[in-house]
């Protein structure tokens, strides 16, 4: 079943019946649909659908020519063309009168195969972009091989492309397409440890419970997502031990460099080089508070849900679980989950303001959105606010969110609004998002202030 992507379905469709020339480059993490998302744009159409591989120039020339002749002529045996050269006039030829895809997955499998492809390739766009009607798509998941190999200012392909599709991870409203089972809360903490990348979202079934999942996911070493990080960073990185020692540090909260660097024991330099490698990844982010901009403050989280669960459960238990110990590693597991869904409910309240911005129903047009921390100097403590979210005009909205099945209270409020007053937003609203609800004392102050909303989980799935 194909879900999500409408927008990205609807533009490339959009280009398809230009009927003119289009180049479009789709990159994207592993595991995140690329390819299926190409899949669904092209049913219907006719395709010449090509994978790269990791293997040699004559070898990927020959099914190169095998996916060619197939979409020209069916099954059975086909030419082998002498030249990649040759191979990409003749689908040039192709098109001329005709409209025709041409697809060229993990095209950097092909590029590192043979370096002069994307010199062909630009010398043929050069010739025949005014008078074809091909529809290129070139779709890669090592992002920074394509943002340098293909849109890199040294690129022989640099300026060509027509469109570019960055493919991300579901929100949490598009993860929740994917199932039909589970209860509001269930779905919330399959999102907190699924994330949104559609592959690891597979892995799970709405008929059992989220305890179910979390043991036949994670807690069984035959399964798929037990084994995931290590494959994926070995296919990615050339040194993934030193790789995974900084994920496990960043996701069991050694957020600044310096403390990522005590924890792996390399030189904070070091660390840097791979915290950026893992940033390019889509594995780690970089924050600094909103509306601050100051790289003093700067933190590293795992950007990934599954990875950050992952990170944070399996490898403390990793004896447990190889020795059949799912029972009492879920236990383990089940006390630690709250503090651990906070971060993720954070995530999701961010999503909902953004979907809301959107549709222009908030008070105020943000420009930024995002956590603040610093220093209070009435207490001379270190402070949080959840979400902030400003514009230029100065106006803000400031948010608190409680991931917890006790109603949150009033005092909750009221230590927002003191925070707010390390602000000099002249117009400052307030946003209470809650697991459950809340106590009626704050329901009576919100309503008396007039500028506080109260937001219940139920009410951000309405």
């Amino acid at each position: 079943m194909f879900v999500g992507r409408e927008k990205e379905l609807s533009e490339l469709n959009k280009l398809y019946h230009s009927d003119e020339f289009q180049f479009s480059v789709i990159c994207g993490r592993r595991r995140v649909g690329k390819t299926a998302l190409i899949n669904e744009f092209v049913k219907g159409k006719e395709t010449i659908f090509f994978t790269g591989m990791e293997t040699s120039c004559k070898q990927n020339l020959e099914s190169f020519s095998r996916a060619t002749f197939s979409c020209v002529y069916g099954r059975g045996p086909a030419p082998i063309f002498r030249s990649f050269m040759d191979a990409l006039e003749y689908v040039f030829m192709l098109s001329k009168d005709k409209r025709l895809i041409l697809v060229i997955d993990e095209y950097p499998s092909l590029a590192r195969s043979y370096e002069g492809f994307a010199s062909f390739l630009q010398i043929l766009i050069d010739k025949h972009r005014s008078t074809s009607k091909l529809f290129l798509i070139l779709c890669g998941s090592d992002t920074p091989f394509m943002e340098y190999q293909v849109m890199g200012h040294k690129s022989p392909l640099n300026g060509r492309h027509t469109a570019l599709f960055r493919i991300l991870p579901f929100d949490f409203f598009e993860s929740r397409q994917c199932f039909r089972y589970f209860s509001d809360t269930d779905m919330a903490l399959i999102y907190g440890i699924a994330g949104g990348t559609p592959q690891y979202l597979l892995q799970m079934y709405d008929f059992i419970s989220v305890e179910e999942n979390i043991k036949n996911t994670f807690l069984r070493t035959s399964s798929y997502l037990f084994e995931e990080p290590n494959n994926l960073l070995k296919h990615e990185v050339r040194e993934p031990a030193i790789y995974n020692a900084i994920i496990t540090a960043v996701a069991g909260g050694s957020t600044r460099v310096s403390e990522i660097s005590d924890r792996v024991g390399e030189e904070t330099s070091v660390c840097s080089a791979y915290l950026k490698n893992l940033i390019s990844l889509g594995i780690i982010k970089k924050e600094t508070p909103v509306t601050e901009g100051t790289q003093r403050k700067t933190i590293y989280t795992v950007a990934d849900n599954m990875l950050r669960f992952w990170y944070r459960f399996v490898p403390p238990n990793l004896s447990a679980i190889q020795n059949g110990m799912a029972d009492a590693v879920y236990k383990n597991i089940s006390e630690r989950l709250p503090s651990f869904m906070e971060a993720v409910f954070e995530d999701i309240c961010i999503q909902y303001l953004q979907r809301l911005h959107h549709d222009g129903d908030v008070p105020v047009a943000f420009t930024e959105i995002g956590r603040w921390w610093g220093n209070d100097p009435r207490t001379k403590s270190e402070v949080e606010i959840d979400i902030l979210a400003a514009d230029r005009e100065d106006s803000a909205i400031f948010c608190e969110c409680r991931w917890t099945d006790e109603d949150v209270d009033v005092s909750v409020l009221e230590k927002l609004i003191r925070r707010s007053e390390l602000f000099q937003f002249e117009k400052k609203y307030f946003y209470l998002f809650a697991k459950n609800g809340f106590t009626l004392e704050c329901r009576e102050r919100s309503a008396k202030l007039g500028n506080v909303k109260l937001v219940a989980f139920e009410d951000i799935l309405a």
